[in-house]
């Protein structure tokens, strides 16, 4: 099938890193553009160079909605953003998902099947591919030596100031690898990131209270903008 053109607008960086890599893994999606700019995207748009956009709303030249209102249906929307308020006025100018903050692939991978049902109604839907295996270990680095920890043993990432601490049934682990690599490695949605500073096991998670999480005797706050994302998937909500 003929891919989706696609751009990406997100003025954080490592925000834009996720959607690139996951446009990038998805074969029927093709990317054009990546910017942390959104006058940049702008010449593309008009010219009738893309197809969709995964477009972040808060961005200081231009908001997204704001974007929208200039582009005037030259390309269809995904709104990327850590900000459900904005859902409502999103689906008002007709765009074509909302996807929350943090955002797993599974749930970036039907948002852009339902893209293709947009944009190309005539071809038929991709059929969803099987994920790939994924091992049941990752190895960490910690002092001179790569460890080998089973992704059943281990309870919750902790981001402190210089390293991270990796909490495991039998031990606690430190690391100087930082929690976007964690988040990456850490297979979705079985490890969920629930606040900046914590990627937590949901199998090994005992009770959810309000804005907390009790894995045994530790207690674990819920960041705001992530408690959306981690309802929605305890919820078994798209």
């Amino acid at each position: 099938m003929q891919k989706l053109r696609c751009i990406a607008i997100d003025d954080e960086p490592l925000a834009l890193d996720v959607i690139v890599d996951y446009i990038q893994k998805t074969p029927f999606l093709e990317l054009v553009l990546s910017t942390t700019n959104v006058l940049e995207a702008l010449p593309t748009v008009e010219s009738g160079g893309a197809d969709l956009i995964f477009l972040d709303i808060q961005m200081p030249q231009l908001n997204g909605l704001q974007f929208m209102k200039i582009i005037f249906g030259k390309a269809r929307v995904i709104l990327t953003t850590a900000y459900p308020q904005y859902a409502l006025e999103g689906y008002e100018h007709d765009v074509v998902d909302y996807l929350l903050k943090p955002i797993a692939y599974d749930r970036f991978y039907k948002s852009a099947q339902k893209a293709v049902a947009v944009i190309r109604p005539a071809q038929p839907l991709p059929i969803a591919e099987k994920p790939a295996d994924t091992p049941g270990f990752i190895f960490v680095k910690t002092d001179n030596k790569m460890v080998k920890l089973q992704l059943a043993d281990i309870l919750y990432v902790e981001g402190l100031k210089d390293y991270i601490s990796i909490q495991t049934t039998t031990e606690k682990i430190i690391t100087l690898q930082n929690m976007k690599r964690m988040e990456k490695i850490l297979p979705a949605p079985r490890f969920m990131r629930v606040h900046k500073s914590y990627i937590v096991s949901l199998e090994k998670t005992d009770t959810i209270e309000r804005s907390r999480i009790f894995i045994g005797k530790d207690v674990i706050p819920i960041g705001d903008t992530y408690r959306d994302a981690l309802f929605q998937v305890i919820e078994g909500r798209e």
